[in-house]
């Protein structure tokens, strides 16, 4: 077996309970990554230097294929209602047929932490099948250093398999594709899925378990800082604008996916960032662009040109979802720590597929925990498997898939830190304007890029707003350096009768998506929801 980076290998391995290994290649660094995954075909050489890999018929994460032993740990613990179930037999079933699976093949494992502050990480353990999965997950997760390793013992193992195909009569599953976590055994069994987002989702879920009982908020969110004390997060849906808006050569950037919010601050779930490319421009997004052109960064479902290798992020052929994937330090002004203290403002990114949201809304505290638990966005094109159009839809928390405890749990710790830390909160409509999804266009940039920098420098505490006559927030009525009618949803439509209407419609979508969560808020919180009589 390789022993690189690792002094007990074997034990490791055996610890787990495979045998009859061909070999484990332990905690390689990219060069030695590039090598074994170019030699086996896994991937092509980028203009640049970055590594191209192909994901197949996966590429976006599976979320219908996702399980959780149901056991004594997980029994009162899960919200059922969003996370599907198998028997401790058959997660046993499953484990002992990806250890037969293996048999005969060589595996790359790393050894990684998930969360930068020492004191709520997870060691996370990963085995992977091809070589550019290890360095995908080498990238996203944090790489101890050297003197750690040798003392490492795993609190989470994660096997990823994409060549496994699950068996549903045998393993209690849908497909033939399969996430399976047993929290009790601290075990996650990836198999039938070459996307290797599944991987560094899988212990976001881990940690979304651990951590409230510690009294640490997990968030699906992105972060950055001016300073130790104006810290601001940005909640949102992949697609939304979490990693695009967090990069801002102004601010230091924490982390673009996964955070946590303990007593002492923010801090970092991971140690690098998994970007959208998809009509990457140089222009519009230097810093992650630069990044394309990198040895080291991972390029999944990226067009290249046959003969120079150079990256074509127009093209859309092989997925909508492309991305990169890359070290945190490979963005200028990323923090080395992965930590900063409290936030400031938090921001709730929405990209509205009814074009009736502003780009800019202030909210209460009462307002920022309705639409926590909302979760309103659009799912956008790619990033789950099916989904071709953006679609309406209401993802609690602003990640649904990845939340194993009851929304309220992630709520009341979040409604407690605004309130004790005084946090201005923001909604962010980074959708549509001017029309719906198929009609209008895309809320600009720049515009959004304006709005926040007042939002975050205090700027646009002091500006006139007025009351969103359907939603009940405070927007404001001018901004400088933003048109004054984008502020006005309903004078970027040409025909307001069909605005109100689909205003309409949308809030009586929160209300009866929220009737779920009636049981769990106070009358403030009920009381933040939208003018459900203007839906009648």
């Amino acid at each position: 077996m390789d022993t690189i980076g690792h002094v007990n290998a074997a034990h490791g391995a055996a610890q787990f309970g495979f045998s009859g290994l061909k070999a484990v290649h332990w905690n390689l660094e990219a060069p030695r990554l590039y090598e074994e995954s170019l030699k086996r075909g896994e991937t092509q050489l980028a203009k640049g230097g970055a590594l191209k890999a192909d994901t197949g018929i996966h590429t976006g994460r599976s979320p219908k294929d996702k399980f959780t032993v149901r056991d004594a740990t997980t029994e009162n613990a899960l919200w059922w209602d969003n996370n599907a179930s198998i028997t401790p037999e058959q997660f046993e079933t499953l484990h002992a047929d990806f250890i037969a699976h293996a048999r005969g093949k060589e595996l790359f494992a790393q050894d990684l932490y998930g969360g930068a502050d020492p004191a709520h990480r997870v060691r996370a353990r990963v085995y992977t099948e091809y070589a550019w999965h290890s360095l995908f997950i080498r990238n996203l997760l944090i790489r101890p250093p050297a003197e750690d390793i040798a003392a490492y013992t795993p609190d989470l193992t994660i096997v990823d398999l994409p060549s496994f195909r699950a068996d549903p009569a045998r393993h209690g599953c849908r497909s033939e594709t399969v996430i399976a976590i047993d929290f009790t055994r601290r075990i996650v069994l990836i198999g039938g899925t070459s996307y290797a987002g599944e991987m560094k989702k899988s212990v976001f879920t881990y940690l979304n378990f651990m951590l409230p009982a510690a009294g640490v908020m997990p968030m699906h969110c992105s972060a950055n800082a001016a300073s130790e004390t104006d810290v601001a997060v940005f909640f949102g849906l992949s697609g939304t604008g979490k990693t695009t808006l967090s990069n801002d050569p102004g601010r230091m950037l924490l982390g673009d996916d996964e955070h946590g919010w303990s007593g002492k601050g923010v801090f970092n779930f991971e140690g690098g960032c998994y970007a959208k490319t998809i009509r990457l421009s140089r222009d519009a997004e230097p810093e992650i662009y630069a990044t394309t052109g990198r040895f080291g960064t991972v390029l999944e479902n990226v067009v290249l040109d046959d003969l120079t290798r150079a990256p074509d992020f127009d093209d859309a052929s092989l997925a909508e979802n492309a991305r990169c994937a890359y070290p945190l330090d490979f963005i200028p002004n990323a923090s080395a720590t992965g930590r900063a203290g409290h936030p400031r403002n938090i921001v709730m990114l929405t990209c509205d597929a009814f074009g009736v949201l502003p780009p800019i809304a202030k909210l209460t505290a009462a307002e920022a925990m309705y639409h926590f638990l909302s979760g309103y966005t659009a799912k956008v094109a790619g990033t789950e498997k099916g989904v071709k159009d953006p679609e309406a839809t209401f993802s609690t928390c602003f990640g649904a898939p990845f939340m194993p405890r009851h929304p309220s749990v992630y709520g009341n710790l979040l409604r407690d830190l605004i309130a004790k830390h005084h946090v201005d909160c923001w909604l962010v409509n980074t959708g549509w304007t001017g029309g719906k999804h198929g009609v209008g266009r895309r809320m600009p940039i720049r515009v959004t890029r304006r709005l926040l920098t007042a939002a975050l420098d205090g700027s646009l505490n002091r500006a006139d707003f007025r009351r969103d006559p359907y939603f009940g927030f405070a927007v404001p009525t001018s901004v400088p350096g933003v048109e004054p009618h984008i502020l006005y949803p309903v004078k970027t439509w040409q025909d307001k009768a069909e605005f109100a209407e689909t205003a309409k419609r949308l809030v009586a979508m929160f209300a009866q998506n929220f009737k779920r969560f009636e049981g769990h808020v106070d009358d403030a919180v009920k009381a933040a929801a939208p003018a459900t009589s203007l839906a009648a």
